[in-house]
């Protein structure tokens, strides 16, 4: 194809034939709704890389965040800050955390690592 023929994005509603046929393997999906094509490709490539074609991949249609942006403040500083953007744009947001601004390791969460240190080297 030639620079010109494969440039053409805006405006077309449909790939010319001539297109088509010089393209391998061409597919387009977008999610049910319609609504998120960012996160429908995430989810679709996860479930192609969860795959060998034959066996059906293991890949729930959402994670724990669904088709929310996710925002991780760190200071207490940070939290009211967001609060007030939420605010003042109207943003549907759900504290996951209710305020808690604390970071702390399980207790049976390994702290030394397993492997063993290099031996210090002597010189002379």
């Amino acid at each position: 194809m030639r620079a010109r023929e494969f440039i053409l994005e805006a405006g077309v509603a449909k790939i010319s034939k001539r297109n088509s046929n010089a393209t391998r393997g061409l597919e387009k999906f977008r999610d049910p709704n319609g609504f998120d094509r960012i996160y429908e490709l995430n989810r679709i490539m996860m479930a192609v890389a969860a795959t060998d074609g034959e066996i059906d991949p293991n890949v729930s249609k959402e994670s724990w965040s669904g088709r929310f942006n996710t925002a991780h403040p760190y200071t207490e500083a940070e939290q009211k800050m967001l609060e007030k953007a939420y605010k003042t744009l109207g943003t549907e947001h759900h504290d996951l955390n209710n305020g808690d601004m604390l970071s702390q390791e399980l207790e049976d969460t390994n702290k030394k690592s397993p492997v063993a240190p290099r031996p210090k080297l002597k010189f002379k």
